[in-house]
């Protein structure tokens, strides 16, 4: 079969490799329908240094069930199933409190000898603990819904736990910090929580204008002191609320405890590309501001969004703006880091 494979800064390859088998009573085998590129890849694609080996690459995907273990009893052959971004069993002491990302027995793909999700097909263990059935057929599915279900593999639930952790609700006001797909998602998902108002942070129109569309009632276009002293100008000098930043950058970050609101919550779930950040009085204690956010554990909150997809509440795969082959997947990451592409989705 054909998967992708990051061998340096840059240097995409698809490569034939080994079908993967059933190796534990607990696996599935599933065949990828659809998979896409996310923007914590393109960290990686960034800066990575050169292998002989190559690391496989991706981590959301929708797949058909083609086998099963002995073991496995929630999903069957043929079955359409939503497998979140990272593997985990559902039962440990953190999965049972509703942080699956640090499951004691999980693990991610492309480590442990699981493969990466652009590719034709992937080995999940602990399939009863992470696969998600849909409750439709592939042959009667179509190409809008299987992009929502895609998008709970990870993008939309990622903006939903930043939403979720920062307390959005009815009444609420919420700045959300990134135009990208994590961003637009977290709107979404504002939104759907209840919030009266989300200002959304973002400078390109094609994406600010979607996210208008998904529920943003105002745009800022100005970074840096700037873009602070708009939002503050639209709140009456207050600031919001709950403060999304999913960016990951220093300068996003210090956006977010800019605008932030006395009392508020600045949830984050752009993947941090730095690990010392101001907490002290001058950011965060003197106004008694919470941080919080994370790896989104997508598992916890799939069943409650695949309702409101199946019931057209929501359209979350609306930040699928390309679809490319498998074949292509190179020129994916490149229209992704030229921001040519919100989020491209990959065809095996």
């Amino acid at each position: 079969m054909r998967a992708t494979f990051l061998y340096g800064t840059g240097d995409i390859r698809v490569e034939e490799v080994p079908d993967p088998a059933i190796q534990e009573p607990t696996d599935a085998l599933v065949r990828v329908v659809r998979a896409c590129v996310c923007g914590s890849d393109l960290h990686r694609y960034h800066d990575f240094p050169p292998t002989d080996r190559g690391r496989p690459m991706g981590h959301e995907l929708l797949g058909v069930v083609e086998d099963v273990g002995a073991d496995v009893s929630s999903v069957r052959p043929g079955d359409l199933v939503i497998c979140p971004f990272t593997i985990q069993d559902n039962t440990c002491v953190y999965c049972r409190e509703g942080m699956q990302t640090s499951c004691v027995h999980g693990q991610f793909f492309g480590t442990g000898g699981v493969g990466g999700a652009q590719a034709e097909a992937v080995r999940i263990p602990l399939a009863d603990g992470t696969l998600v059935r849909t409750g439709t057929a592939l042959a009667d599915t179509d190409e809008a819904l299987l992009d929502s279900f895609l998008s709970l593999s990870d993008v939309f639930l990622t903006g939903h736990h930043a939403a979720h952790m920062g307390r959005v609700g009815p009444g609420r006001t919420v700045t959300v910090i990134g135009d990208g797909a994590v961003g637009l998602s977290a709107v979404l998902a504002s939104r759907r929580l209840g919030a009266e108002r989300v200002v959304l942070m973002g400078r390109h129109t094609d994406r600010t204008d979607l996210g208008i569309e998904l529920g943003a009632t105002d745009v800022v276009a100005e970074r840096g002191e700037e873009g602070v002293a708009r939002v503050r100008d639209l709140t009456d000098g207050q600031g919001t609320h709950v403060v999304i930043e999913a960016v990951g950058h220093m300068p996003a970050y210090q956006q977010a405890f800019g605008v932030v609101r006395v009392g508020g919550v600045i949830s984050r779930v752009g993947v941090p590309q730095y690990e010392d950040a101001p907490v002290g009085w001058g950011s965060l204690f003197g106004r008694n501001i919470t941080l919080t956010g994370g790896p989104a554990p997508v598992r916890a909150y799939i069943e409650d969004a695949l309702a409101d997809v199946l019931a057209g509440r929501i359209d979350p795969g609306r930040v699928f703006d390309r679809t490319l082959p498998l074949d292509d997947v190179a020129e994916a990451y490149r229209l992704m880091d030229a921001r040519e592409a919100l989020k491209v989705v990959v065809l095996p």
